[in-house]
């Protein structure tokens, strides 16, 4: 935050920091330090340090790895499921297993006998082709998994029911409706897979559909309606109240209260007015502005949260590498087992018959389909949620790691403090009222821009009666010493220590026993002169955020340790750590060296989330466990920070919490059921309490098979029961 020149800038401490704010005059240690100043109008670059990852393929899905595409997937699998189903019923009727199962005599006609072998080819070729070529793709990966596993399983299904039609050979494998029910259960888990990570990507299509269709382009003769492919940088649009802004730019006229919840998560709307900042999406609720279009397409705010929340969704996992592998390892096993499932039914059983029945019973029942979805839906929703609620996750591992997060490292200005300055005291000698104190320094501030003008003037305005205010005139700015204007003639000077010196001033021993307790907390003194007499003080802090006491008290309550980082003077941030109950205070640390005291903390054995605005910060983000971008609002280039958050509010770190440790644990309950359905399943499904009666078939093993994905999927929908809003978690 820099500052324009004014006439009492503030003055360094002693021990001075190491850093100098604009040669100030200020009585105490400066405030509002954002530990990086630069002179007035320089932005500060944002530092580059890239923490995507590189999204590994998600291994074992072979056709459709990552589930890429989940919409034309979904779709594909859909037509061929209908149309597989359709199909089967005439195979499955025709059976002679099924007839006898239920009783009925088959039709007797000419060709009849040849219904299940041609339409179970046809829904070999078609319905199976899916599995067939995704089959094909993992083999030439050599990245074996659930599709080559169904594809051997419905080729072993279809070559040893042809054999059987023909009569070759002699053997009794009429597989043909179970090939065809197989088939198609396999086609209708794969639909409903697509169709659950197509609603949990539906995140980014909710976003798309925050544009509106046109923009109303404001033009010599009038306003148009224009496609927002054809706004350009610097074009005039006008926005109606109620409509949203079709793309980022700055208000020209015109004030509105924006919506801007589909963006930071926060449902209280906030006042834009000529000057400020609009971003594509958000919502004009009570007026119409004019807006100067300064940026369009996949440069707007809301193109950079979209390619955000795709990354996060796509990124990879430690789960899901641990998933990759169970999945391998379970086509092996699989293919080991049915080879000596084959085997042993074959040689000491001496059924050829039962053996086949076996073999593609336990290759059906072990795809490792539930491990294909465990993750892969978790991390969808899981990103979904947050972006709802205004948590933008750019890297997947950074989420995972919050969960073991022992140590938050706030940084102080505009993260746990409000980042400006604001009038905290005023003591007023000779009688004079504090409110009358605080209409003469804000009449005399009333014509300078300087933040510090600028608080006292707002005090002024929120606690002097209209009719009390006062008009000043000949305002004149005393460089280094403060600011001095004439109020009904008389002369009225506002400054710090220099302005006192300068003009041989003494303070009433009143004011000087309030102002002492004042210097003593961090705060800065100005005082207020007539002539030769000092006729009181005004105390300015940056104010510390109530929701940042809430965020540390629940931080602690969930045993996480809080430390704070600043380039403040020592009584400046140990004064604030000592009003919120912080642990551990870094004070008068320069940007450079943030970083350092990251690395500090890891070497004592902790694991450190920093959270800070992402640019002065970006050093110590990178070097942290998990970096936090706070108050980013729509500046989501912020390439230093795992995760994003666009609200300015503290206790959204604990939203990241508990994300992370509800979708890790849905992670882990979905890979354990999946591993564990294995285990139990392939044993039975081999046969080997046939003796006991126990015995699946190839149908029953797909149904089951299909069960256990739906358990999975349908576990990690409860992710979207989650509430994240920071408000109640900061009360529990």
């Amino acid at each position: 935050m820099s500052h324009p020149q004014h006439g009492h800038p503030h003055p360094d401490p002693d021990p001075a920091p190491a850093r100098r704010d604009h040669g100030a005059d200020v009585q105490g240690p400066p405030l509002a330090e954002h530990d990086a100043h630069v002179g007035h109008g320089e932005h500060l670059a944002h530092v580059g340090h890239d923490t995507h990852p590189e999204h590994d393929a998600h291994g074992g899905h072979g056709g459709h790895d990552r589930h890429a595409g989940h919409g034309a997937h979904g779709e594909m699998f859909r037509r061929r499921f209908w149309a597989s189903l359709v199909l089967a019923i005439p195979v499955v009727f025709f059976s002679h297993m099924v007839a006898d199962l239920l009783g009925y005599t088959m039709p007797d006609f000419p060709g009849a006998m040849w219904i299940p072998p041609v339409l179970g080819t046809v829904i070999f070729v078609y319905g199976g082709m899916p599995f067939l070529t995704g089959g094909w793709a993992e083999l030439r990966s050599r990245r074996p998994g659930m599709m080559l596993l169904i594809a051997m399983a419905i080729s072993v299904a279809f070559l040893a029911s042809w054999v059987t039609t023909l009569g070759l050979g002699g053997f009794n494998l009429d597989f043909w409706w179970e090939l065809a029910l197989l088939i198609v259960i396999m086609l209708l888990g794969h639909w409903l897979e697509m169709r659950a990570l197509g609603s949990a990507s539906g995140a980014l299509d909710a976003l798309a559909a925050m544009l509106p269709d046109t923009a109303e382009k404001i033009a010599e003769t009038g306003t148009t309606d224009v496609p927002l492919s054809e706004l350009a940088l610097g074009d005039l649009v006008l926005v109606r109240a109620g409509a949203r802004v079709p793309a980022d730019g700055t208000v020209t006229d015109g004030r509105a209260e924006v919506d801007e919840s589909m963006i930071t998560g926060e449902s209280k709307t906030v006042v834009r007015e000529v000057g400020d900042t609009v971003v594509a999406g958000t919502v004009a609720t009570d007026s119409a502005l004019r807006v100067r279009i300064t940026a369009v397409g996949e440069n707007t705010a809301l193109a950079g949260i979209q390619r955000m929340v795709a990354d996060a969704q796509a990124s990879s996992s430690r789960a899901q590498a641990l998933a990759d592998k169970a999945a391998a390892f379970l086509f092996y096993f699989a293919t080991i087992a049915g080879i000596l499932t084959f085997a042993v039914w074959t040689l000491l059983v001496g059924s050829v018959d039962e053996a086949v029945v076996r073999t593609v019973t336990v290759l059906v029942i072990a795809c490792p389909h539930a491990l294909g979805l465990a993750i892969p839906l978790v991390i969808a929703i899981s990103t979904e949620r947050a972006a709802k609620s205004g948590v933008l996750v750019k890297d997947r591992l950074s989420l995972e790691r919050m969960r073991t997060v022992d140590v938050v490292l706030f940084d102080k200005t505009g993260t746990l403090t409000q980042g400006r300055h604001q009038v905290t005291g005023v003591a007023a000698a000779h009688q004079i009222t504090d409110e009358h104190l605080l209409a003469l320094a804000a009449a005399v501030e009333a014509d300078s821009e300087h933040p510090v003008a600028r608080a006292i003037v707002t005090a002024a305005d929120e606690r002097v009666p209209a009719s009390e205010r006062i008009a000043a005139t000949d305002f004149r700015s005393l460089p280094g010493r403060g600011v001095r204007a004439l109020v009904d003639g008389t002369e009225i000077t506002v400054g710090g220590p220099a302005m006192l010196s300068d003009l041989r001033l003494s303070v009433p021993a009143d004011v000087t026993a309030v102002t002492q307790e004042w210097v003593a907390r961090g705060a800065s003194v100005l005082h207020l002169a007539e002539g030769d007499r000092v006729l009181g003080a005004i105390a300015l802090e940056d104010a510390v955020r109530e929701e940042s006491r809430q965020a540390i008290d629940a931080l602690h309550a969930r045993g996480v340790k809080v430390a704070m980082i600043t380039g403040d003077a020592r009584q400046v941030a140990d004064a604030v750590a000592a009003d919120l109950g912080i642990d551990e205070v870094f004070a008068e640390v320069l940007p450079e060296h943030k970083d350092a005291k990251v690395t500090e903390l890891h070497s004592r054995g902790h694991k450190v989330a920093m959270v800070g605005d992402g640019v002065n910060d970006a050093p110590a983000l990178a070097r942290a466990d998990v970096g936090v971008a706070i108050g980013a609002g729509t500046d989501v280039a912020i390439e230093s920070a795992g995760v994003v958050l666009a609200a300015n509010d503290p206790r959204a770190v604990l939203s990241i919490i508990e994300l992370s440790h509800a979708s890790y644990r849905k992670m882990w309950q979905n890979l354990v059921w999946a591993t564990g359905y294995n285990i139990i399943a392939v044993p039975l499904a081999a046969g080997v309490l046939a003796f006991a009666g126990v015995a699946i078939s190839p149908a029953v093993a797909a149904i089951l098979m299909s069960v256990s994905t739906i358990v999975v999927a349908l576990n990690a929908q409860l992710l979207r029961r989650l509430d994240l809003d920071p408000t109640r978690l900061a009360h529990t």
